[in-house]
């Protein structure tokens, strides 16, 4: 019976963001917990599973998880714990049993205080517990794809969809490609072109946009064949380290010719195309005025505080604005701010407080701003987010000050889908403004409630108007933060 082991890291890190992801803010399941936990979900583990389960004779071995809401670099102490608990239990899997394969759920997009490529390093470490034996990782489309990953990953399997809503779907694609592999009859080709290119804005929604084009050139090359997985992996420009770029992957079984000849020509359209990606925004001052004139809902796109991406989450620059302003309909605005929450609670629900909100996590962006607010609900922080996983947000606050109601939160949160304040009591359609921190994965969610949507220029630690971030790791010349002669 093949033994088959898997386990998964996963963090997005905004080297921008300066507040540490710390080894406490990773959730962790082990062993058949990881099993249960993932069953059902909306995710890569639960379709790898699925596929798995219609084989006989597999036997699936769970050994560790560890996933972290995005946020700032790791320390150095920390990721070293975390990968060598990681290995550690592949280890001790290993000790006991021949293992045949390994499937390793990666974002792909980590970084430590000292390590740019915590992903290679893990990758490293397994190759010595497993050996030379058949090894498939899925990714985010937004990883670093670095030369060490590549080297130690038989095929890379990345996403398909921008917003991200293939997660289950590339879960079964990497393990359609590790049953080929074990199977011994393809001989897996990999080639990228590497493309000094950071992408943003709209043009990158799969669905209508030109990046969408060429993620599905690389579906017909999956579905041919000799096709075996395919992408354009797009990176995050906010991890800055020196393998940052765009990369367009192809594997196909035995052919590295007609590979290089696809990797050349999707490359070629995306470097041809590059103007296009690029954010269009709109001043938070105009994105009130379209709210004012919008009957229904309007959403504010606040891509620079995306959490989602990897930022502190404590931007309160639209709440400031909104407080300047003449608008009256309702509002709602998260914020991450544990003295708040703290201060909110010690006074309790019904009552009202002088607090501040914003500027503790990132305060040399953001300055705190006080204000007296109502305290309507508090929370524990536990709630399912929409793909079936848990969050948890510590503890959790309603604050309430005139039109405004404000979420607030002790630790990080995907502030991306409704449910995330569904889950709060604060319903996203009984608002004429809601406020996401997220660039782009919030529109599956609200496109169907939303009159309008505003991608707001505010500042930011992933602010999508790249010029304005302190590179200092990301090779260069690259494209938009520079001018760039390339040919391919």
């Amino acid at each position: 019976m093949p033994n088959i082991l898997f386990a998964e890291m996963r963090q997005e890190t905004a080297s921008f963001n300066p507040f540490p992801t710390d080894y406490s803010m990773f959730r962790q399941m082990h062993g058949l917990q990881i099993i249960e936990k993932y069953q059902g979900t909306k995710t890569e583990i639960s379709g790898f599973m699925d596929v798995m389960a219609e084989k006989e004779g597999i036997q699936l071995i769970p050994t560790m998880s560890a996933a972290s809401v995005s946020g700032g670099a790791i320390p150095t102490e920390d990721l070293q714990r975390l990968i060598n608990e990681i290995v550690t239990s592949m280890a001790a899997v290993a000790s006991e049993n021949k293992i045949d394969a390994v499937y390793m759920c990666l974002h792909g997009a980590m970084a430590g205080e000292t390590e740019g490529d915590p992903e290679g390093l893990l990758l490293d470490r397994v190759r010595g517990v497993v050996g030379d034996v058949p090894l498939v990782a899925s990714i985010d489309l937004h990883a670093i794809l670095t030369d060490r990953m590549l080297e130690l990953i038989d095929v890379v399997v990345p996403f398909h969809t921008y917003p991200h809503m293939d997660q289950y779907e590339t879960g079964q694609r990497a393990a359609n490609c590790l049953l080929k592999l074990m199977d011994g009859h393809v001989k897996p080709e990999t080639v990228t072109v590497k493309l000094p290119l950071l992408v943003r804005g709209d043009e990158l929604i799969t669905a209508t946009g030109k990046y969408g084009e060429a993620i599905r050139m690389c579906q017909e090359i999956e579905a041919s064949e000799t096709g075996l997985s395919a992408g354009v992996n797009i990176g995050n420009a906010f991890t800055d380290v020196p393998e940052l770029r765009t990369n367009v992957l192809i594997v196909r079984d035995g052919d590295r010719t007609q590979a290089e000849e696809d990797a050349r020509r999707i490359a070629r359209f995306m470097w041809e195309h590059r103007e296009l990606f690029k954010a269009e925004l709109i001043s938070v001052e105009a994105s009130i005025d379209v709210a004012r004139q919008t009957n229904g809902l309007t959403v504010f796109s606040d891509a620079a505080d995306a959490t989602a991406s990897g930022a502190s989450g404590d931007s309160n620059e639209i709440l400031k604005a909104l407080l300047k302003s003449d608008f009256e309909r309702k509002c709602l605005v998260p914020i991450v701010d544990q003295p708040a929450v703290e201060k909110a609670i010690a006074c309790g629900e019904g009552g009202r407080v002088k607090l501040t909100l914003g500027g503790t996590l990132d305060p040399g962006r953001f300055t705190p701003l006080e204000l007296e607010v109502d305290v309507l609900r508090t929370y524990d922080g536990h709630f399912a987010y929409e793909n079936g996983l848990p969050g948890f947000g510590g503890q959790v606050v309603i604050l309430r000050h005139q039109n405004i109601d404000i979420l607030v939160v002790e630790r990080s949160l995907f502030f991306v889908g409704q449910k995330v304040f569904a889950s709060h009591g604060c319903e996203p359609a009984d608002y004429a403004i809601v406020v996401v921190k997220s660039p782009n994965g919030f529109r599956p969610y609200y496109e169907a409630i939303a009159s309008q949507i505003c991608a707001v220029d505010v500042i930011g630690s992933t602010s999508a108007n790249l010029n304005s971030l302190p590179f200092k790791n990301v090779a260069r010349p690259i494209f938009p933060l520079d001018e760039v002669n390339l040919e391919i």
